[in-house]
């Protein structure tokens, strides 16, 4: 079978076109011709014959297979009446696996062995009237599966494996006392018997029924997993790659990894391709697995709006369904200050919303050990010294401006006291700030064992300082808001390192316009920085000043934005009907679909050494106007997008994006997510998905 994975044409003049409509039915060349006409082939299963007679005469119609049959009634490369195809030159790129190309006397004939070649380029001298290359020039009419021209396969893993291999598919039964064969380990064993009784129980019937024949082979028995450094921990950076096999001879399916966290990613996709009732696996198959940036997460803002602890489990299982592994818990916030802190717990107690909306100790141990046991990390975020209101429930005065309206009336937008209502900011000029702030970072790591500890230091809002006595004092000695924050960072920031963290900072703390450190007191190899603003421009800023970063782009991952606005008696929304309504009243607007996130690049306009200090990537869920109610819909599957992105990006071997194709693999996920207890939101009505094409842009011809 020659399942193509990109056309196109070279060289264009003349007005030449190419015209390729969903699943590649045809291609349109008009007139005269184009200079190279390329088509990524993914696979040829046998013996392919392209006689030289199909490219010049009409008087071919045929293309055999293995020197047998027709694969198809004609290949249309040329058409009567003098129409001819003169091709200069044919070649093929990416051997592997002993790929061979055979030019026989005037082209007589293309034979590739086997498998087949990544990319078959035939020059072309002229077309001297349209041509139409019909899909069933790519498809064969032989009684195998059919795997789309887009590079599908009859049932998939989300996120999409860096290389996946699966030539003849076909499926094998699991035997009734299937079993998962896993080594004794703290967290593979229980993940083992977890996606056992997954595998076993699910019964998931796909929205497209798979064309998969069974194999005559016994069922499959057991999983066998074995990993060569059972010591790893996790941390950033550890290794999550792994191999699956799953033959289709009967013996033991193997999932190899180098650590439990890569055996928990390879579980995963085996669990992916296990489908039916009874339950069946795909088989014929190999998987080499790991994924291209270290840091894969959700931010969740609990001090807006509470979510309890079992909404919190609830987005580690979706995290980890979709291969992410952290979960970045913006815990506090001038809101609430829903975290009891044992040497401190005055600041929950009269911080948070309410006495049951709280977390306690026990409460993080449970979603940090949740987390463990997922593979996904918890990264604690307490900001400071901006977005510090809750505090003053407990400490007023260490924290400046509380209590105030956010934006005094008859002002400027530059003399608001807040970046939006709920004022407060810690003041770095009282001392007693910092014996809270210790206490609370001492034992907020003591409960939150990862390696990164993030500070915020994003949105300090000059105005809200100007107002305080003691720096008003200090200003009026030329001192200036800037020195402030440097005064906090050079007071906290060793204190945090030497709790052996690594300190994550929102961009603010190096690029803000009006309030940021000196580069000089922010040492690259204790920081990394978190951008959010003027992607990709703020992305290469930091990491051209040497930081590591992690992309969370308000124009692409942030996840609250197009739903209007939270704000009471916003003029905003007053305008007369047939007036443009701008971004709805969300300063982020407007609305960041699947697609907007999936086709983002975080590397986008880096140099080669500048992408190697982007990390990661993170969506973002700001809690104004989301909680448990909305949580799912709101994050997934858009956080999906961003999970394949990461984990093995957004574009085919050839180079081209593939969020085409991604539409019915997510389309699929998005319910496998479903009936996983995940309420995603749907991207497309069933109907689409029942009729594959018909919801595309460019009409199936």
């Amino acid at each position: 079978m020659i399942q193509p994975l990109s056309i196109g044409c070279d060289g264009w003049d003349m007005g030449y076109k190419v015209r390729v409509g969903p699943l590649l039915p045809a291609i349109a060349f008009s007139r005269t011709g184009c200079s190279n006409l390329r088509i990524g082939i993914r696979a040829i299963r046998s013996r392919v014959r392209f006689p030289c007679c199909a490219f010049k005469s009409i008087g071919a119609k045929k293309l055999h297979w293995g020197g047998g049959g027709p694969l198809c009634r004609w290949v249309g490369l040329c058409l009567g009446g003098g129409t001819m195809i003169q091709p200069l030159s044919i070649g093929c790129d990416g051997w592997d696996m002993g790929y061979k190309v055979r030019v026989g006397p005037l082209l007589s004939a293309i034979a590739f062995s086997r498998t087949g070649c990544s990319n078959l380029r035939i020059g072309i001298r002229a077309i001297r009237s349209r041509v139409r290359f019909p899909c069933c020039a790519f498809k064969t009419i032989l009684n195998l599966p059919r795997i789309s021209a887009v590079g599908n396969y009859p049932i998939n893993v989300w996120p999409k494996p860096t290389t996946f291999q699966w030539t003849q598919p076909q499926a094998i039964l699991l035997s009734p006392d299937f079993t998962i064969s896993a080594p004794a380990h703290r967290y593979v064993g229980p993940a083992a018997q977890r996606y056992l009784r997954q595998v076993l129980t699910e019964h998931h019937r796909p929205l497209v029924t798979p064309v998969l024949n069974l194999t005559s082979s016994s069922p499959l028995k057991t999983l066998v997993i074995t990993i060569s450094d059972p010591s790893a921990t996790l941390t950033h950076g550890v290794n999550e790659s792994y191999t699956l096999t799953i033959p289709s001879t009967g013996y033991d399916a193997v999932l190899t990894a180098g650590t439990a966290w890569g055996a928990l990613r390879g579980l995963e996709s085996f669990s992916q391709l296990v489908f039916s009732n009874p339950p069946r696996v795909g088989c014929g198959l190999y998987i080499s697995d790991a994924p291209l940036f270290v840091h894969r997460g959700v931010m969740l803002d609990t001090s807006r709006n509470y979510y309890g602890v079992e909404d919190l489990l609830r987005l580690i299982r979706a995290l980890s369904m979709n291969k992410l592994n952290v979960f970045h818990w913006h815990i506090t916030d001038s809101h609430s200050f829903p975290i009891v802190v044992p040497s401190e717990p005055e600041l929950a107690a009269k911080g948070a919303y309410g006495e049951e909306m709280v977390y306690t100790p026990a409460d993080v141990k449970t979603v940090v050990e949740y987390g463990m046991n997922y593979g996904v990390r918890v990264v604690p975020e307490i900001d400071m010294p901006a977005h510090t209101g809750s505090w003053a429930e407990a400490y007023p005065e260490i924290v400046a401006c509380a209590n105030k309206f956010w934006w005094p009336a008859e002002s400027g937008w530059d003399d608001r006291f807040a970046a939006e209502p709920g004022t407060g900011q810690l003041n770095p000029l009282n001392p007693k700030t910092y014996e809270v702030v210790k206490n609370v970072v001492h034992d907020v790591v003591a409960m939150f064992p990862d390696q990164l500890y993030h500070a915020g230091a994003d949105e300090v809002t000059p105005n809200c300082w100007k107002i305080d006595p003691l720096i008003q004092s200090f200003l009026a000695k030329n001192g200036t808001l800037s020195q402030i924050l440097e005064m906090f960072v050079n007071s906290t920031l060793p204190y945090i390192t030497s709790l052996n963290r690594t300190v994550v900072y929102w961009e603010d703390v190096l690029l803000d316009g009006n309030v940021k450190v000196n580069p000089s007191l922010l040492p690259t190899a204790n920081i990394i920085l978190q951008s959010w603003n003027n992607a990709p421009t703020n992305t290469k800023r930091i990491v051209k000043s040497g930081y590591r970063a992690i992309v969370s782009s308000s124009d692409f991952y942030y996840l609250d934005c197009g739903h209007g606005d939270f704000l009471g008696n916003n003029s905003v929304y007053d305008l007369p009907p047939g007036t443009d309504q701008g971004k709805g009243g969300s300063w982020c607007g407007p609305f960041k679909t699947w697609q907007t996130i999936y086709n983002y690049d975080i590397t986008y306009g880096l140099t080669e050494a500048e992408s190697k200090l982007v990390i990661g990537g993170e969506v973002a869920l700001w809690s104004e106007q989301a909680d448990p109610t909305v949580m799912d819909p709101r994050i997934w599957p858009r956080a999906s997008a961003m999970a394949e992105t990461l984990w093995s990006g957004n574009r085919d071997d050839t180079g081209n994006k593939r969020s085409v194709e991604a539409t019915d693999r997510l389309n699929e996920w998005r319910y496998r997510m479903v009936t996983r207890g995940i309420g995603a939101e749907p991207i497309q009505p069933l109907w689409c998905i029942k009729n594959p094409g018909m919801c595309n842009t460019v009409h199936p011809m």
